[in-house]
Protein backbone atom coordinates (compact mmCIF):
# COMPACT_ATOMS: atom_id res chain seq x y z
CA UNK A 1 0.00 0.00 0.00
CA UNK A 2 2.77 2.43 0.92
CA UNK A 3 5.72 3.35 -1.28
CA UNK A 4 7.15 5.90 1.16
CA UNK A 5 8.26 3.31 3.70
CA UNK A 6 9.93 -0.12 3.65
CA UNK A 7 6.69 -1.66 4.96
CA UNK A 8 3.14 -0.60 5.67
CA UNK A 9 3.41 -2.05 9.18
CA UNK A 10 6.17 -3.50 11.35
CA UNK A 11 5.22 -5.76 14.26
CA UNK A 12 7.76 -6.22 17.05
CA UNK A 13 7.29 -9.73 18.44
CA UNK A 14 5.96 -12.84 16.75
CA UNK A 15 4.04 -14.51 19.57
CA UNK A 16 0.28 -15.07 19.47
CA UNK A 17 -0.47 -11.33 19.52
CA UNK A 18 2.08 -10.32 16.89
CA UNK A 19 1.42 -13.19 14.50
CA UNK A 20 -2.31 -12.56 14.70
CA UNK A 21 -1.85 -8.86 13.89
CA UNK A 22 0.29 -9.88 10.91
CA UNK A 23 -2.18 -12.51 9.72
CA UNK A 24 -5.22 -10.26 9.63
CA UNK A 25 -3.36 -7.25 8.25
CA UNK A 26 -1.58 -9.26 5.54
CA UNK A 27 -4.69 -11.05 4.30
CA UNK A 28 -6.16 -7.61 3.63
CA UNK A 29 -3.15 -6.69 1.50
CA UNK A 30 -1.02 -4.86 4.08
CA UNK A 31 2.74 -5.24 3.54
CA UNK A 32 3.71 -6.29 7.06
CA UNK A 33 6.96 -7.42 8.65
CA UNK A 34 7.25 -9.26 11.97
CA UNK A 35 10.58 -8.96 13.78
CA UNK A 36 11.39 -11.41 16.59
CA UNK A 37 14.60 -12.03 18.48
CA UNK A 38 13.85 -15.74 18.82
CA UNK A 39 14.71 -18.36 16.24
CA UNK A 40 12.54 -20.32 16.07
CA UNK A 41 9.60 -18.31 17.37
CA UNK A 42 7.82 -20.03 20.26
CA UNK A 43 10.95 -21.09 22.13
CA UNK A 44 11.61 -21.01 24.99
CA UNK A 45 8.26 -21.88 26.55
CA UNK A 46 7.04 -19.18 28.95
CA UNK A 47 3.53 -20.05 30.11
CA UNK A 48 1.10 -22.60 31.53
CA UNK A 49 -0.15 -23.61 28.04
CA UNK A 50 -3.85 -23.86 28.91
CA UNK A 51 -6.49 -22.22 26.70
CA UNK A 52 -10.28 -22.57 26.63
CA UNK A 53 -11.83 -24.53 23.78
CA UNK A 54 -13.56 -22.50 21.08
CA UNK A 55 -16.95 -23.35 22.56
CA UNK A 56 -15.77 -22.26 26.01
CA UNK A 57 -14.44 -19.01 24.51
CA UNK A 58 -17.86 -18.28 23.04
CA UNK A 59 -19.30 -18.52 26.55
CA UNK A 60 -16.50 -16.57 28.22
CA UNK A 61 -16.33 -13.76 25.64
CA UNK A 62 -19.80 -13.60 24.05
CA UNK A 63 -19.17 -10.27 22.28
CA UNK A 64 -16.19 -11.60 20.30
CA UNK A 65 -17.29 -12.53 16.75
CA UNK A 66 -16.07 -15.35 14.49
CA UNK A 67 -14.30 -17.30 17.22
CA UNK A 68 -13.76 -20.34 15.00
CA UNK A 69 -12.01 -18.24 12.37
CA UNK A 70 -9.69 -16.67 14.93
CA UNK A 71 -8.71 -19.81 16.85
CA UNK A 72 -7.61 -22.50 14.39
CA UNK A 73 -5.64 -24.84 16.63
CA UNK A 74 -4.34 -27.93 14.77
CA UNK A 75 -4.39 -31.35 16.43
CA UNK A 76 -0.61 -31.49 16.65
CA UNK A 77 -0.62 -28.34 18.83
CA UNK A 78 -2.99 -29.95 21.38
CA UNK A 79 -1.42 -32.19 24.01
CA UNK A 80 -4.77 -33.15 25.55
CA UNK A 81 -8.28 -31.86 26.19
CA UNK A 82 -9.91 -31.52 29.58
CA UNK A 83 -13.48 -31.03 30.74
CA UNK A 84 -13.01 -30.24 34.45
CA UNK A 85 -11.37 -27.51 36.49
CA UNK A 86 -10.76 -27.98 40.20
CA UNK A 87 -10.36 -24.94 42.45
CA UNK A 88 -8.28 -26.22 45.37
CA UNK A 89 -8.66 -24.56 48.78
CA UNK A 90 -5.75 -24.32 51.26
CA UNK A 91 -7.15 -27.36 53.09
CA UNK A 92 -6.93 -29.38 49.87
CA UNK A 93 -10.67 -29.51 49.24
CA UNK A 94 -11.67 -29.21 45.58
CA UNK A 95 -14.52 -27.18 44.15
CA UNK A 96 -15.23 -28.92 40.84
CA UNK A 97 -16.46 -27.17 37.68
CA UNK A 98 -17.18 -28.06 34.08
CA UNK A 99 -14.57 -26.42 31.87
CA UNK A 100 -13.62 -27.27 28.28
CA UNK A 101 -9.92 -26.63 27.92
CA UNK A 102 -7.07 -27.40 25.57
CA UNK A 103 -3.62 -28.16 26.91
CA UNK A 104 -1.27 -26.93 24.22
CA UNK A 105 2.10 -27.88 22.96
CA UNK A 106 2.79 -24.15 23.10
CA UNK A 107 5.85 -24.12 20.84
CA UNK A 108 3.95 -25.99 18.11
CA UNK A 109 0.97 -23.68 18.65
CA UNK A 110 3.02 -20.52 18.12
CA UNK A 111 4.83 -22.00 15.12
CA UNK A 112 1.43 -22.74 13.58
CA UNK A 113 0.37 -19.11 14.03
CA UNK A 114 3.52 -18.05 12.19
CA UNK A 115 2.69 -20.45 9.36
CA UNK A 116 -0.85 -19.07 9.07
CA UNK A 117 0.45 -15.49 9.02
CA UNK A 118 3.02 -16.32 6.33
CA UNK A 119 0.36 -18.01 4.20
CA UNK A 120 -1.65 -14.80 4.53
CA UNK A 121 1.31 -12.86 3.10
CA UNK A 122 3.20 -11.67 6.20
CA UNK A 123 7.00 -11.40 6.21
CA UNK A 124 9.16 -12.51 9.13
CA UNK A 125 12.65 -11.56 10.31
CA UNK A 126 13.84 -13.82 13.15
CA UNK A 127 16.93 -13.76 15.32
CA UNK A 128 16.93 -9.95 15.26
CA UNK A 129 16.47 -7.70 18.30
CA UNK A 130 14.72 -4.34 18.20
CA UNK A 131 16.40 -1.69 20.31
CA UNK A 132 13.88 1.10 19.90
CA UNK A 133 11.48 2.85 17.58
CA UNK A 134 11.33 6.54 16.77
CA UNK A 135 8.73 8.09 14.49
CA UNK A 136 8.41 5.71 11.57
CA UNK A 137 11.79 4.04 12.09
CA UNK A 138 12.67 0.83 13.89
CA UNK A 139 16.29 0.46 15.05
CA UNK A 140 17.73 -3.05 15.31
CA UNK A 141 20.61 -4.09 17.53
CA UNK A 142 22.76 -4.98 14.50
CA UNK A 143 22.53 -1.41 13.21
CA UNK A 144 19.80 -2.04 10.64
CA UNK A 145 16.99 0.50 10.36
CA UNK A 146 13.58 -0.20 8.83
CA UNK A 147 10.63 2.10 8.30
CA UNK A 148 6.86 1.64 8.36
CA UNK A 149 3.77 3.81 8.53
CA UNK A 150 2.46 1.85 11.55
CA UNK A 151 4.63 0.19 14.22
CA UNK A 152 3.13 -2.37 16.62
CA UNK A 153 4.69 -3.47 19.89
CA UNK A 154 3.76 -7.10 20.55
CA UNK A 155 6.95 -7.67 22.51
CA UNK A 156 5.46 -8.26 25.96
CA UNK A 157 5.00 -6.10 29.04
CA UNK A 158 8.59 -4.85 28.66
CA UNK A 159 8.42 -4.29 24.90
CA UNK A 160 10.55 -1.46 23.49
CA UNK A 161 7.70 0.90 22.54
CA UNK A 162 5.68 0.26 25.69
CA UNK A 163 8.82 0.81 27.77
CA UNK A 164 9.80 4.09 26.13
CA UNK A 165 6.53 5.81 25.32
CA UNK A 166 4.00 4.64 27.94
CA UNK A 167 4.34 5.78 31.55
CA UNK A 168 1.42 3.72 32.86
CA UNK A 169 2.55 0.88 35.08
CA UNK A 170 1.16 -2.65 35.34
CA UNK A 171 1.13 -4.99 38.29
CA UNK A 172 3.43 -7.73 37.03
CA UNK A 173 3.22 -11.13 38.67
CA UNK A 174 6.39 -13.23 38.36
CA UNK A 175 5.75 -16.86 37.48
CA UNK A 176 7.85 -19.99 37.59
CA UNK A 177 6.89 -23.40 36.24
CA UNK A 178 8.18 -26.72 34.98
CA UNK A 179 7.20 -29.52 32.66
CA UNK A 180 7.11 -32.85 34.46
CA UNK A 181 6.74 -36.35 33.08
CA UNK A 182 4.14 -38.63 34.66
CA UNK A 183 0.41 -39.28 34.91
CA UNK A 184 -1.48 -36.42 36.53
CA UNK A 185 -5.08 -37.24 35.62
CA UNK A 186 -7.20 -35.10 33.34
CA UNK A 187 -8.52 -32.25 35.52
CA UNK A 188 -7.04 -28.75 35.52
CA UNK A 189 -6.14 -27.60 39.04
CA UNK A 190 -5.90 -24.06 40.44
CA UNK A 191 -4.59 -23.76 44.01
CA UNK A 192 -5.20 -20.68 46.17
CA UNK A 193 -3.95 -19.48 49.55
CA UNK A 194 -0.52 -19.25 51.15
CA UNK A 195 0.81 -21.71 48.57
CA UNK A 196 0.91 -18.75 46.12
CA UNK A 197 0.40 -15.42 47.93
CA UNK A 198 -1.65 -12.97 45.89
CA UNK A 199 -1.78 -15.31 42.90
CA UNK A 200 -2.38 -18.98 42.34
CA UNK A 201 -0.57 -22.22 41.69
CA UNK A 202 -1.53 -24.59 38.89
CA UNK A 203 -1.25 -28.14 37.71
CA UNK A 204 -2.29 -28.49 34.08
CA UNK A 205 -2.14 -32.11 32.91
CA UNK A 206 -0.73 -33.00 29.52
CA UNK A 207 -0.37 -36.28 27.68
CA UNK A 208 2.37 -38.08 29.59
CA UNK A 209 3.02 -35.19 31.95
CA UNK A 210 1.96 -31.80 33.27
CA UNK A 211 2.77 -28.11 33.33
CA UNK A 212 3.14 -27.18 37.01
CA UNK A 213 3.87 -23.77 38.45
CA UNK A 214 2.67 -20.63 40.18
CA UNK A 215 2.64 -16.87 40.22
CA UNK A 216 2.73 -14.58 43.26
CA UNK A 217 2.44 -10.92 44.16
CA UNK A 218 5.76 -10.04 45.77
CA UNK A 219 4.08 -7.61 48.17
CA UNK A 220 2.18 -10.59 49.64
CA UNK A 221 5.20 -12.89 49.89
CA UNK A 222 6.36 -11.96 53.41
CA UNK A 223 9.98 -11.71 52.33
CA UNK A 224 10.11 -15.17 50.76
CA UNK A 225 11.21 -15.60 47.15
CA UNK A 226 9.33 -16.86 44.13
CA UNK A 227 11.75 -19.81 44.04
CA UNK A 228 10.79 -20.71 47.62
CA UNK A 229 7.10 -20.93 46.80
CA UNK A 230 7.65 -22.64 43.44
CA UNK A 231 9.99 -25.26 44.86
CA UNK A 232 7.59 -26.04 47.71
CA UNK A 233 4.61 -26.44 45.40
CA UNK A 234 6.31 -28.37 42.61
CA UNK A 235 7.91 -30.77 45.12
CA UNK A 236 4.41 -32.06 45.98
CA UNK A 237 4.27 -33.80 42.61
CA UNK A 238 6.22 -36.89 41.66
CA UNK A 239 7.84 -37.10 38.26
CA UNK A 240 10.91 -36.23 36.26
CA UNK A 241 11.27 -32.54 35.46
CA UNK A 242 12.11 -32.06 31.78
CA UNK A 243 11.97 -28.27 31.52
CA UNK A 244 12.08 -25.25 33.82
CA UNK A 245 10.71 -21.89 32.80
CA UNK A 246 9.88 -18.46 34.19
CA UNK A 247 8.29 -15.23 33.10
CA UNK A 248 5.98 -12.45 34.16
CA UNK A 249 2.32 -11.59 33.61
CA UNK A 250 0.83 -8.09 33.64
CA UNK A 251 -2.14 -8.63 35.95
CA UNK A 252 -3.72 -5.21 36.38
CA UNK A 253 -5.67 -5.33 33.13
CA UNK A 254 -5.45 -3.31 29.95
CA UNK A 255 -3.83 0.09 29.76
CA UNK A 256 -5.95 3.21 29.37
CA UNK A 257 -4.80 3.57 25.74
CA UNK A 258 -3.17 1.27 23.20
CA UNK A 259 -2.38 3.89 20.54
CA UNK A 260 -0.03 6.88 20.44
CA UNK A 261 0.50 8.46 17.06
CA UNK A 262 1.54 5.65 14.70
CA UNK A 263 2.44 3.31 17.59
CA UNK A 264 0.13 0.50 18.74
CA UNK A 265 0.37 -1.95 21.63
CA UNK A 266 -1.11 -5.45 21.55
CA UNK A 267 -1.02 -8.50 23.80
CA UNK A 268 0.95 -8.32 27.05
CA UNK A 269 2.37 -4.91 26.12
CA UNK A 270 -1.21 -3.55 26.24
CA UNK A 271 -2.04 -5.53 29.41
CA UNK A 272 -4.27 -7.97 27.52
CA UNK A 273 -4.26 -10.59 30.26
CA UNK A 274 -7.37 -11.34 32.31
CA UNK A 275 -6.32 -10.56 35.90
CA UNK A 276 -8.71 -12.99 37.57
CA UNK A 277 -7.40 -16.08 35.80
CA UNK A 278 -4.17 -15.15 33.99
CA UNK A 279 -5.53 -15.97 30.52
CA UNK A 280 -3.38 -14.26 27.93
CA UNK A 281 -2.95 -16.33 24.75
CA UNK A 282 -6.50 -16.14 23.44
CA UNK A 283 -7.02 -12.60 24.76
CA UNK A 284 -3.88 -11.43 22.93
CA UNK A 285 -5.16 -13.00 19.73
CA UNK A 286 -8.50 -11.18 20.06
CA UNK A 287 -6.58 -7.91 20.34
CA UNK A 288 -4.27 -8.92 17.52
CA UNK A 289 -7.13 -9.50 15.09
CA UNK A 290 -8.70 -6.14 15.90
CA UNK A 291 -5.35 -4.36 15.50
CA UNK A 292 -4.60 -6.06 12.18
CA UNK A 293 -7.99 -5.19 10.73
CA UNK A 294 -7.80 -1.58 11.94
CA UNK A 295 -4.33 -1.16 10.43
CA UNK A 296 -5.78 -2.12 7.05
CA UNK A 297 -8.70 0.29 7.44
CA UNK A 298 -6.30 3.04 8.51
CA UNK A 299 -4.06 2.60 5.49
CA UNK A 300 -6.88 2.05 3.02
CA UNK A 301 -9.56 4.45 4.27
CA UNK A 302 -7.74 6.71 6.74
CA UNK A 303 -9.73 5.29 9.67
CA UNK A 304 -8.09 6.47 12.93
CA UNK A 305 -5.85 3.90 14.62
CA UNK A 306 -7.73 4.70 17.84
CA UNK A 307 -10.63 2.72 16.36
CA UNK A 308 -8.66 -0.26 17.65
CA UNK A 309 -9.42 0.82 21.23
CA UNK A 310 -13.11 1.38 20.45
CA UNK A 311 -13.58 -2.07 18.93
CA UNK A 312 -11.62 -3.71 21.75
CA UNK A 313 -13.91 -2.14 24.35
CA UNK A 314 -16.96 -3.33 22.43
CA UNK A 315 -15.71 -6.92 22.26
CA UNK A 316 -13.79 -7.25 25.54
CA UNK A 317 -14.65 -4.26 27.73
CA UNK A 318 -17.18 -6.02 29.96
CA UNK A 319 -15.05 -9.14 30.38
CA UNK A 320 -11.93 -7.14 31.27
CA UNK A 321 -13.84 -4.87 33.67
CA UNK A 322 -15.29 -7.86 35.52
CA UNK A 323 -11.91 -9.58 35.62
CA UNK A 324 -10.15 -6.51 37.02
CA UNK A 325 -12.82 -6.17 39.70
CA UNK A 326 -12.52 -9.83 40.67
CA UNK A 327 -8.73 -9.50 40.89
CA UNK A 328 -9.02 -6.53 43.24
CA UNK A 329 -11.48 -8.36 45.48
CA UNK A 330 -9.34 -11.49 45.35
CA UNK A 331 -6.22 -9.52 46.30
CA UNK A 332 -8.00 -8.42 49.47
CA UNK A 333 -9.23 -11.94 50.22
CA UNK A 334 -5.82 -13.50 49.69
CA UNK A 335 -4.39 -11.43 52.52
CA UNK A 336 -6.55 -13.54 54.83
CA UNK A 337 -5.12 -16.59 56.63
CA UNK A 338 -5.72 -20.01 55.15
CA UNK A 339 -8.37 -20.98 57.68
CA UNK A 340 -10.53 -18.05 56.64
CA UNK A 341 -10.09 -18.85 52.96
CA UNK A 342 -11.20 -22.40 53.69
CA UNK A 343 -14.41 -20.98 55.16
CA UNK A 344 -14.96 -18.62 52.22
CA UNK A 345 -14.44 -21.30 49.55
CA UNK A 346 -17.39 -23.63 50.08
CA UNK A 347 -20.52 -25.03 48.46
CA UNK A 348 -22.48 -21.84 49.13
CA UNK A 349 -19.88 -19.60 47.48
CA UNK A 350 -19.00 -22.07 44.71
CA UNK A 351 -20.96 -20.16 42.10
CA UNK A 352 -19.47 -16.81 43.10
CA UNK A 353 -15.93 -18.22 42.89
CA UNK A 354 -16.62 -19.55 39.40
CA UNK A 355 -18.08 -16.25 38.25
CA UNK A 356 -14.90 -14.52 39.39
CA UNK A 357 -12.63 -16.99 37.59
CA UNK A 358 -14.67 -16.78 34.37
CA UNK A 359 -14.88 -12.96 34.42
CA UNK A 360 -18.56 -12.60 35.19
CA UNK A 361 -19.97 -10.14 37.72
CA UNK A 362 -19.39 -11.78 41.10
CA UNK A 363 -22.44 -10.20 42.69
CA UNK A 364 -25.42 -8.53 41.12
CA UNK A 365 -24.64 -5.31 43.00
CA UNK A 366 -21.03 -5.14 41.74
Amino acid sequence: MSTEFDYDAIVIGGGPAGSTVARYAAQKGVNVLVIDGRDPIGSPLQCGELVPSNEEMKRLCPDVPDVDDLFQTPDEAISMTCDQMHIITPSGKALKYRFEGLMLNRVVHDENLVTIAKKSGANYMVGKRVLRAEGNTVFLRDGTTLTAKVIVDAGGHNGPIRREYWDEKSTTIPVKFCLMDGNFGDAVELHFGSVAPGGYAWMFPKTGGANIGLGIQRSFAKGKTLNHYADNFISKYNGETTFNGAGGLPMSGTLKSFVKGNFMLVGDSAGMVLPSNGAGITIAMIGGRIAGEVIHEHLENNVPLSTYETVWKKQMGKVMKNSKRSFKIGSLMFRLPNWMLNLLFNRLTKGIVWRAVTCKRMFFIL
